[in-house]
């Protein structure tokens, strides 16, 4: 039987705002979308892929088109802006995939490829296979890098310091500290808004335990599990379905190091739900907020007794941890 062709939905940007034009294509399509940047032309184009020809319509390209007439209003410069459909052969659109998705080094504790991908890891690498799909990404978003990054870096400092803070563009807010004066075998992970599972997986293959996530997303649960099942942790890695919002106000069970890589919106409206979860003496990742509203969701945490410890910037996205100051619990 011959396969539907996928809808392919493309946004002409530039380098600048091909970020914040990828999120604005991921809130309105629910697709994951990918960046390709021509380094002859100049020209940079944001596309994702739709499996149902229903899912593009009249409705979506206006959301679209007034979504990037926002982000120019917020002073960004995005380019054309010009938004483009076609239809793609499924075949077309895996080659083109294999063509632009490479390997990524998360310093020396991991290494992130397609099954594809026949480069070895380094010695002492822990190895992550993901594959490129129409709903889900891959790790190279700026804001995944951060958390990637600071869960190598906490595990790096258990029982000597947490360390964070690595990156071009970080700095360190206060001086590193102990998680625990009697450190346990492990550290425990909570991943709200897994998609993936990229981060539990990462934490798994790190040592963290146990590793709990979740997303609201059905087919991220159903994308997130076959990740793990790949990488061999579905034993400890087992994604569910939940609703943040609808999620008990306190917490019975805390974790070492929560990340919450969420709309800004969210990280504001259940800042409670999301602390309630993390331990007293734990690390909290928060990402997927625009540079321009990081200081209103640094100061909503700081009012709630937690300080930044590191920060990284990277095109227009900014990422944060923190930690609970003396004398909060």
């Amino acid at each position: 039987m011959k396969s539907v062709p996928l809808t392919q939905v493309s946004i002409a940007t530039s380098r600048e705002a091909e970020e914040a034009v990828a999120e604005l294509v991921l809130r309105v399509l629910s697709q994951t979308p990918s960046t390709y940047f021509d380094a002859e032309t100049g020209d940079t184009t944001v596309s994702t892929y739709l499996e149902q020809p229903s899912q593009w319509s009249a409705a979506a390209r206006a959301e679209l088109q007034a979504g990037l007439c926002t982000l120019t209003e917020c002073g960004l410069d995005i380019g054309p802006g010009a938004i483009a459909s076609s239809k793609v052969r499924r075949e077309d659109w895996a080659e083109s995939w294999k063509r632009h998705f490479k390997p990524l080094e998360i310093g020396d504790a991991l290494l992130l490829k397609p099954s594809w991908e026949k480069r070895k890891p380094r010695k002492g690498q822990a190895v992550i296979i993901l594959d490129p799909g129409l709903s889900f990404g891959t790790g190279h978003h700026a804001t995944t890098g951060f958390c990637l990054r600071q869960l190598v870096e906490v595990r790096k400092g258990r029982g000597a310091g947490l360390g964070l803070g690595a990156g071009r563009e970080s700095r360190a807010s206060a001086p590193a500290r102990n998680l625990d004066p009697n450190p346990a075998p492990a550290l425990s992970l909570l991943d709200i808004g897994t998609g993936s599972g990229i981060l539990a997986i990462a934490a798994a293959k790190l040592g963290y335990s146990p590793v709990r996530c979740f997303d609201f997303d059905p087919e991220s649960v159903r994308v997130a599990k076959a990740n793990a099942l790949q990488n061999d942790v579905a034993h400890l890695v087992k994604p569910v379905r939940h609703d943040l919002t609808k999620l008990p106000l306190a917490s019975a069970t805390r974790y070492h190091v929560v990340c919450a890589n969420l709309i800004y919106d969210l990280l504001l409206a259940e800042r409670e739900r999301i602390l309630n979860r993390l331990r007293p003496d734990g690390v909290l990742v928060l990402a997927g907020i625009l540079q321009t509203q990081f200081p209103k969701v640094e100061r909503a945490y700081r009012q709630a007794g937690l300080q930044l410890i590191a920060t990284e910037v990277e095109k227009e996205w900014q990422s944060g941890a923190f930690v609970r100051r003396a004398g909060y619990l």
